[in-house]
């Protein structure tokens, strides 16, 4: 089971041509994982200040299939992939029932500060399991 969240394309979030223009939708991306982390009690904000990690973005790939224009309600679904020290959020955004763009964040489990990769920490693991890819 996916983590979902409906994102309202607004006409702040097109191009001339009035459609979403792709700095906008990466936003919404990173609002959502923001959301999902808030929702499994690692804000990322927290982690990083409170408990000395973080998950920063290492790679990103997107492939747009469909445009979505302002007023659209995109849902997109998170799934984490959680290796030993990395976490890859697998994206699928559809509109109507068509899939509008899909892709993935790969990040790295990292001590804050530059200390280098860490073991993603169990309770991390273990909050995401219940939409983790199976």
């Amino acid at each position: 089971m996916s983590y979902e969240r409906v994102w309202t394309v607004r006409f702040s979030d097109t191009d001339p041509f009035g459609i979403a223009h792709y700095p906008r939708i990466v936003d919404a991306l990173h609002e959502t994982s923001d959301m999902f982390m808030e929702d499994i009690g690692y804000p990322f904000w927290e982690i990083s200040q409170d408990q000395g990690f973080g998950l920063p973005l290492v790679e990103m790939n997107f492939e747009f299939a469909s445009p979505v224009e302002a007023g659209d309600e995109v849902t997109i679904a998170l799934t984490p992939d959680v290796g030993d020290r990395s976490v890859r959020f697998e994206y699928t955004a559809t509109c109507e029932g068509t899939v509008a763009f899909e892709g993935y964040e790969q990040r790295v489990c990292a001590e804050h500060g530059g200390g280098g990769a860490i073991d993603v920490p169990d309770g991390m693991r273990d909050a995401m399991a219940a939409y983790a890819v199976e």
